[in-house]
Parts: C-alpha cells; structure tokens; sequence
C-alpha cells in the first residue's frame, strides 16, 4: 500500500476544501432554469440545435411496474463490435482486428453464428499494400476483410481503431439487417461518432474524413438508416457512456456559465430525485422525453449538414439524430437512447421504443437484454486478445513493440 491513513486523511481534507467552493443545489436550480428556459428550442449562433419531439417533459415510472409491463416490441435484435485493441509491431505496422455479431431475442444461435470480421493495418512503409477484398469462412458464417487505413504521422492507433469497430459493425448490420422483424438496437450510437469526432480533434485527422475509406463507413450507417425506414422496422442506438459536451458547451455559450463536466451530469442533476433527508430515491426510472439536435457531431446528419458529402436519398430531416436519456438511480447511471428522426417523428413509435427501453433496464439494471446479448457474442477476451497477438507475431515474424506499461501491468492489460 502506497497510501497510509494519515494521507488518506490529508487528501479528504483537501476534498473537503473543494467541496465548500461547490454547491450542489446551486447547480440543480441551475439544471432547472436550463430546462424550463432554454431547451425549446436550444440556439447556438441564431441557429436552433436542440429542441423537443412533442411535449417537453420528464417521466417517472416505478421499476418494478416497468420490469412487468407487456414489451411493446415482440423480438429484438442487437449488434455490437469488439475489437483487440490497437497493436503496433517492430516491423512499423499499427493493426487492430474487429468482429461485429448480432443477438437475437429470442435467441437465433444461425445469428449468432455470423460474424463480420475486419483487420485494418496502417503501414509506414509506402511500398506496403495490404488492402483485400471480403472473403467468406466457417461455411459462410464468417466474413471478413483486410483494411489499410490512410496514413497518418500520428493518430495510427486511432485510425486503425475507428475504422475497424465502425466497418466491422455497419458491414454486419447491413448484411443481417433482413432478419430484424420489430426492432434493432445498435450497441452505442446511430452514427459513427467517435469518427466523426475527427473533425475537432485535429486538422490531421480532419484531413482523412474526405477520404474513400473513410466516407465508405459514413455512408454504411446512412445505407443503414434507409434501409431500416424504407422497412418501416425502427433502429435505434443505445449509448452506455455518454461523455458529449456539445448541449454544455451550447449552455456555457449562451448563458456564460455551465457548471457540469458533461452533458450526462446536467440531464442526471434534472432526473435524479432525492427525499427530504438528500437520499436518493432508487425505485423509480426517469427519462426526458425524446429531443431532435443538431449540436455537435450531430450537427453532420442535420437537414442543413452536408453528411460529409454522402449522398442521401430520403427527406434530410429523417436522418436527424434524435435521443431522449435514462436515469436508473439503482446503479446511479445515465444512458442515451438514439433514433433517426425519420423514426421519431411518429409519436406512437417514440412511445412505443420510450416503453420498452424503460422495461427492459428496470428489468436488467442495465442495458437491454439484446445490447447485452450483442455484447458478449462481440467481445474479445483477455486471453483471446493475447492468443490473437501471439499468432499475428508469429505470422508477421515480428514482435509487438512493448513500452513500460507491458511491464508493469502485464503485456496484456486493457487500455
């Protein structure tokens, strides 16, 4: 143990300093003047970038009375994309191997089978040339591909990353997209937003979303969108971890001050609910109702965006992201749920995917028992990940390149 008690004591005391410059009632009236005053509509720069679908309001509903509620939505479908994580090799090559799979509930073990499997490579050396075309395996169960990514002088980890999760999990919902009778749920947003991310991240990576590979991934996800609405079968996107700014950042430049970190921090000050004594009351479910926004990465599939110069065949406004949020006070977590517009504007639809996301986590404690169920066909172990590296090393013949952290921690900890 590096910390003995008398510095555990000293750290609180330097907390309890803090803590008296930070008032939280302060910033839950504040949460409360945002919601009354500024979400219908929210404006940045004159122009309306968050606003309510329908009637502004919150909802509460007992868990246990949502846990036993008819679903609304007879089967579900979920999909997820793991990935080993970015390896970089003594030979100059950075890669990382992603699978996508989808669930079924009820389970479908055909489904389950199926596996998307995408390796993207990104080589310093220009005489390299590593692209292939998609081939089959397993009895057509498997398909996969190899990716070179665009070069970059940094960012290679990000790249290969970013690439292989998003083309991985947008090829294996387009392919098994048929199957899906009631409902999809993606396992993370609509969009590819940690790509679209790029933009503000650096003129480097901003630089790559005009390239070929890259906006194929970003038209994947609008292929998607119309081939779910073109069926009248809603999709969805189930987010476990939010960490946007963009309505924070919004608030802050509007009103000079937002005290939150994040935008899960003010919507969790507006949906949590505590008693007389400042407990926090854990039987009930919250959510806002469902909102259309065009701040952020959000802003690329607005009506008035350019989607990265992908071309779209329906209205815009049907690919607008819409999303309303959860607060379950049982685990003290917030998840956003996602759906293009084209979905939500239909107000017995929104109801209907409202009511059974609310049964589904009051009955999970978490996400959807589909999200889940996608979840584990996609993930890579610990010891997959390392056997997988052990035999590209052999296959390469050549070593991953180690730092300090292999050493320390063990070659393969999680990052």
């Amino acid at each position: 143990m590096t910390l003995d008690p008398v510095h555990v004591d000293g750290i609180a005391r330097l907390a309890g300093r803090i803590e008296k410059g930070v008032d939280e009632s302060d910033h839950r009236d504040f949460a409360e003047t945002v919601w009354e005053d500024f979400l219908d509509p929210l404006v940045a720069d004159g122009r309306s970038v968050l606003e309510p679908v329908g009637e502004r309001r919150r909802l509460r509903v007992d868990c246990e009375d949502a846990a036993l509620q008819e679903r609304p939505f007879p089967t579900q479908h979920g999909l997820d994309s793991g990935t080993i994580n970015p390896t970089t090799f003594k030979n100059g090559l950075v890669i990382d191997v992603a699978q996508a799979a989808m669930s079924a509930v009820p389970s479908d073990l055909d489904l389950h089978r199926a596996r998307t499997i995408v390796m993207t490579a990104h080589a310093n050396d220009v005489s390299v040339a590593l692209d292939g075309e998609w081939t089959m395996h397993d009895e057509g169960y498997v398909r996969e591909r190899i990716l070179q990514t665009p070069r970059v002088d940094r960012y290679e980890q990000d790249v290969v990353h970013a690439l292989a999760l998003y083309l991985a999990e947008s090829e294996h919902a387009l392919k098994q997209a048929e199957v899906v009778e009631d409902l999809m749920i993606l396992d993370g947003p609509i969009y590819p937003t940690g790509l679209l991310q790029w933009a503000d991240h650096d003129p480097e990576l901003a630089e790559l979303l005009v390239k070929e590979d890259v906006l194929t991934v970003v038209e994947n996800y609008v292929d998607l969108v119309e081939a779910f609405l073109d069926r009248g079968v809603p999709l969805i996107g189930f987010v476990k971890s939010t960490t946007s700014k963009a309505i924070t950042r919004a608030v802050r430049d509007a009103q000079g001050s937002a005290p939150w970190a994040n935008d899960a921090a003010f919507f969790t000050k507006l949906l949590e609910q505590r008693d007389d004594d400042g407990e926090r009351i854990t039987d009930s479910l919250t959510c806002t109702n469902w909102f259309r926004s065009r701040v952020g990465t959000d802003s690329v599939m607005a009506a008035d965006g350019d989607a990265l110069g992908v071309e779209r065949d329906l209205d815009p406004e049907a690919y607008e992201v819409t999303f309303f949020v959860v607060y379950d006070p049982r685990e003290d977590v917030l998840y956003r749920v996602e759906a293009p517009y084209g979905v939500t504007r239909d107000e017995e639809t929104r109801d209907a995917i409202t009511r059974q996301v609310l049964a589904d986590v009051a009955a999970e404690r978490g996400p959807p028992l589909a999200v889940n169920k996608a979840d584990e066909l996609a993930r890579i172990g610990r010891d997959e990940k390392a056997a997988l590296k052990e035999e590209i090393e052999r296959r390469f013949d050549s070593e991953r390149q180690r730092e300090y952290d292999d050493v320390r921690w063990g070659a393969e900890f999680d990052v």
